[in-house]
Order: C-alpha cells, then sequence, then structure tokens
C-alpha cells in the first residue's frame, strides 16, 4: 500500500495542471464548464468504489464475524459517502452553470440523492445499537443491501427514463460525442487518483479507528 501515496499525489497534481492548460471541446453551452468533468465523475467513481469495498467487508463480517471486516465497512462507507456528497455538490454546481438552475427532477440526481440517504440512515442505524455483535451483523446486512439499492438509483433507472445526464435516458455520452483524445489524457489519471486518494484517507482513518478500538 505504500505507493498509494506518492502515486495519487502524481495523477492528482497532473490532473489540476493538464486540466487548467490543456485545450477543451468547443462546444454548445458547456465551453469551459466541461472541466468539471475532472473533478465530478472521478468523485462518483471513487463513491462507487469505496461503497463496493464497504459491501464487500461488510459481507465477510456475516461470514466469519472478524470485528476487523465491521470496521473496514464502516470505514470505507464514511470515506464513500464524503466524496458522493462532494460529486453532488460539483454536479450541482456545473448543472448551474449548463442547465440554468442546481436542481433539476432528473431521474440521475434523484436517485444519487436517495442512495445517499439510504446510507445516512446506515449510520443512523449503526449508531443507535449499543451492542458490538448485534450492531455490526444488522449494519452489515443493511450495508449490502444499501450497495445492491444504489446501483439501479444511479445507473439503470435513469437510462430507462429521460435524463439529462449524458449516456442516461437517450442522452448520449461524453465519449460517444465530445469526449476528445485531450479529454481523455486528463480524465482518466483523474479517475485513477481520486480513487487512490480515496483509499489513503481509508488507510489512515482506519488506523485512528483501531487506536480508538485499543
Amino acid at each position: 500500500m505504500r505507493f498509494i501515496k506518492p502515486l495519487c499525489i502524481l495523477l492528482l497534481t497532473y490532473t489540476f495542471t493538464a486540466g487548467y492548460l490543456f485545450e477543451v471541446p468547443a462546444l454548445p453551452i458547456l465551453n469551459e464548464t466541461i472541466r468539471a468533468l475532472y473533478l465530478h465523475v472521478p468523485m462518483w467513481f471513487t463513491m462507487i468504489f469505496l461503497l463496493l469495498l464497504s459491501s464487500f467487508h461488510s459481507y465477510r463480517y456475516v461470514s466469519n464475524g472478524d470485528i476487523l471486516h465491521d470496521m473496514k465497512s464502516y470505514n470505507f462507507a464514511h470515506i464513500g459517502v464524503y466524496f458522493g456528497i462532494l460529486g453532488l455538490l460539483t454536479g450541482m454546481v456545473w448543472a448551474r452553470y449548463t442547465w440554468g438552475t442546481f436542481w433539476t427532477n432528473d431521474p440521475k440526481l434523484n436517485g444519487s440523492a436517495i442512495g445517499l440517504l439510504i446510507y445516512f440512515g446506515y449510520f443512523i442505524l449503526r449508531s443507535s445499537i449499543d451492542d458490538e455483535s448485534k450492531r455490526g451483523k444488522i449494519s452489515s446486512v443493511y450495508n449490502v443491501f444499501s450497495f445492491s439499492m444504489l446501483i439501479p438509483l444511479i445507473f439503470i433507472l435513469p437510462r430507462l427514463t429521460d435524463s439529462l445526464h449524458p449516456g442516461n435516458g437517450g442522452n448520449p455520452g461524453f465519449n460517444v460525442y465530445d469526449m476528445n483524445s485531450q479529454l481523455r489524457l486528463v480524465f482518466y489519471p483523474a479517475v485513477v487518483g481520486f480513487i487512490l486518494l480515496g483509499l489513503w484517507i481509508s488507510e489512515i482513518r482506519l488506523k485512528m479507528l483501531k487506536l480508538n478500538q485499543k
């Protein structure tokens, strides 16, 4: 895990430098705001990745009862939701400049908000149970359920209805009509960089949780 910190710093430094210096496609409405792609979408990728790890460790805890898996599950969920909130906020700012409002009745926006609310329920559930073993088992089952609900809310339902988001509801994705090679040179490293940042923060926070446990 030692490679996470230096590689994360390298990729994010490149992202913010190249993201500012490289030219972007001169598209109607989007114009320079398309640079938000380097922040908004990688944050959602990071959230999904961390919540997937959280769900996996919840399953492992239910399977073998190892308290370390419960700690990792809670930790990854905590950091993942933070990135989800940042993804939602950056998306709202982007929407204000492209759609003219911070929020619309868009299925992907609504699905994302509902998904985060489900995870807020996970944290409330954990804090309401004092018994460690009972808390771990109940919250782990709820966590697996939460992730299984998040995927349809974000990736499936928006594709079945009209949506303003690229790649949903018949609206073509960025990679189809305007994701040029120069955008990809920044976007893909940004995705990896933010995922590594999420893992780095999670690693630090897990050490703090272990110290508190002792």
